[in-house]
């Protein structure tokens, strides 16, 4: 069912959308039963247009009962109205009750689910104790005066517990979770400030660029010394420990021992003095490496001092 709507804009405005719908009259119960038997039996869409603007102040009032979740309040209202479009093209005028009757549940529901959508990158509300506690734990909390900041009270929880009939841990994790809503990083750190929350946002991923040379060299050095002590083996231990050992994910044992024609054990016997071999050579050549480096570095200090009490004229 498609009707054009009049919906609430930034630039008309909540008051001129909520003047504007007031001049849709509001129907009697013999013309509302007329115009929704004209929908169900011959899809009239003018009946259908006329059921669902008759109703648009319904719609704009359940919205407005929202607007503490800080939502545009335009968007609430168009999601409300499409909750209303579907109660108008699922209403049976032969169940003996009126339309805004029907239509409240279909426009709640459409509501919260986009509430829930837009709360938080992170889902919210998937089961109904948690649907539950996401649109009642507010009220719940000031019937009992816990609008404090922090966390609530182990008397303060039992009491809304009690209250929704929901487990005490979940009014807690809920608590929590409503208290941290996502902000975006684009927002100004203060309302006359040009700065954004992001301009302030520490990069966790920056290092030290003598360490991150450093621990390059140190990589490009094992992957060296590992290409070398491969080199070191016979054609099958290099396939086997290749297979076994820098494989992901790593060949089966049995599959193996097929291609060779040998015994699972004698393939993880294979493995394992294959593997022993690489981890002497890569060992010996670190140490060797490493011997070098403290040689070059001493020689370095050792020039730098002679340098350093070398008279000016030796040095020019």
């Amino acid at each position: 069912m498609s009707v054009a709507l009049s919906l609430p804009s930034a630039e008309g405005g909540l008051r001129r959308y909520l003047t504007e719908i007031r001049k849709y009259p509001l129907l009697g119960k013999d013309e509302e039963y007329m115009l929704a038997k004209r929908w169900r039996e011959h899809e009239d869409p003018e009946a259908a247009h006329r059921l669902v603007t008759s109703h648009l102040r319904l719609s704009a009032k359940i919205a407005l009962s929202y607007r503490g979740y800080g939502l545009p309040l335009g968007e609430v209202i168009s999601e409300g109205n499409l909750g209303l479009m579907h109660a108008v093209k699922k209403f049976d005028p032969d169940k003996g009750f009126r339309l805004a009757t029907y239509a409240i549940w279909w426009i709640r529901a459409a509501i919260q689910e986009y509430i829930l959508r837009s709360w938080s990158l992170v889902k919210l509300g998937t089961s109904a104790v948690q649907k539950k506690l996401f649109f009642n734990l507010r009220r719940a909390k000031a019937r009992i005066s816990a609008l404090s900041d922090g966390d609530l009270k182990p008397d303060q929880v039992k009491a809304i517990a009690s209250r929704l009939g929901v487990n005490e841990e979940e009014v807690v994790n809920m608590d929590r979770r409503l208290a941290s809503r996502d902000a975006s990083l684009n927002s100004p750190l203060a309302a006359d400030a040009e700065q954004e929350w992001l301009d302030v946002l520490e990069d966790e991923a920056a290092v030290d660029p003598e360490a991150a040379v450093a621990e390059a060299e140190e990589r490009a050095l094992r992957m060296d010394l590992l290409a070398q002590a491969m080199q070191t083996l016979n054609a099958r231990e290099r396939r086997i420990f290749t297979a076994r050992r820098l494989q992901d994910p790593p060949a089966l044992l049995e599959d193996l021992a097929k291609d060779f024609g040998v015994s699972r054990e004698r393939v993880r016997q294979i493995e394992v003095r294959a593997f022993e071999k690489v981890q002497a050579f890569v060992t010996e050549g670190e140490k060797r490496k490493l011997r070098e480096k403290r040689r070059r570095r001493a020689a370095e200090v050792l020039i730098a001092r002679r340098t350093a009490d070398a008279p000016v004229w030796a040095t020019a």
